[in-house]
């Protein structure tokens, strides 16, 4: 009877904390796998035994389906929201720092006031008076945040080496960055693809192993960000890889070409590998 007592005392003072935080218990359980993950830490690699190294960077569409849990949901909801998302309140919190669009090493990080200004832009909001004339004088600027439907790409740095000490050939991203659509105010028509920011990855780690991201075989089963990453559950294309030149595919290639040489960096990096064993 007593024991009857105390867990009826309980669910009374469980649900009248919930009462008192105006919130309503979504779910027949609380969640607490994934706000409580930790993040998996990377086999330590020495110098010594990097046997072979290349740097390349790729592009992830988010016009793939395979990419749309990177995508949506477009408006954050209660138990999930799209990777820009993540991104923008980790930087607004400082638990994730930005770096300059043109900076992929990492060495110029962005303010807080700096990184908001990527995300959004200022626009001038125009008076006009009863005829249709523009008050001089009567303008003012208006700051606009740009959304999670305005990205369409993300692009990765990533290092590919063999480690002989594992003998297994492995792959680390080093950064993330956010491309959004540039549309033409006067014609609606975009002007091109233009990156946001840089973040280096392995710090951002840390936030998305506490994301939830939308399983489509099961929803008890979700994944977070980071097992996204560490699992290679997207896919993209590589238009870049370490050169002499330091120069971008696209600056020499077009269309299918640019394809085609992206396979073709992935194909030398599995064929290294495959090469070194003996059957």
């Amino acid at each position: 009877m007593l024991r009857k007592s105390l867990i009826l005392c309980l669910l009374v003072f469980c649900s009248f904390s919930i009462y008192a935080q105006n919130k309503v218990l979504d779910k027949p359980w609380i969640k607490e796998n994934t706000p409580t993950r930790r993040v998996i830490p990377y086999t330590h690699v020495r110098e010594a035994d990097v046997m072979w190294q290349r740097r390349v960077w790729r592009t992830i569409d988010l016009r793939e389906k395979i990419n749309h849990p990177l995508y949506y949901p477009i408006t954050p909801i209660q138990d999930r929201k799209c990777l820009y998302d993540v991104l923008k309140e980790g930087i607004l919190e400082g638990t994730i720092t930005a770096y300059d669009v043109n900076d992929d090493e990492f060495t110029i990080q962005l303010t807080k006031a700096e990184a908001k200004t990527q995300m959004g832009e200022w626009k001038e909001n125009k008076q006009y008076d009863e005829w249709g004339e523009e008050i001089l004088g009567a303008s003012d600027s208006v700051y606009n945040d740009f959304s999670a439907q305005d990205i369409v790409e993300y692009r990765l740095k990533e290092e590919w080496f063999f480690d002989r000490e594992r003998s297994i050939m492995d792959v680390r991203i080093l950064g993330i960055a956010p491309v959004r659509n540039n549309i033409d105010e006067n014609t609606g028509e975009s002007k091109g693809k233009m990156p946001m920011f840089w973040v280096y990855f392995p710090e951002a780690r840390y936030v998305f192993a506490n994301y939830d991201v939308f399983n489509r075989q099961n929803d008890a089963e979700r994944r977070t960000f980071e097992d996204i990453f560490w699992k290679r559950m997207f896919n993209s294309y590589i238009v870049k890889r370490s050169n002499v030149y330091d120069r971008n595919n696209k600056s020499y290639l077009k269309g299918l070409d640019l394809l085609l040489e992206g396979d073709k960096i992935k194909e030398d990096i599995f064929n290294y590998e495959h090469d070194l064993w003996h059957f």
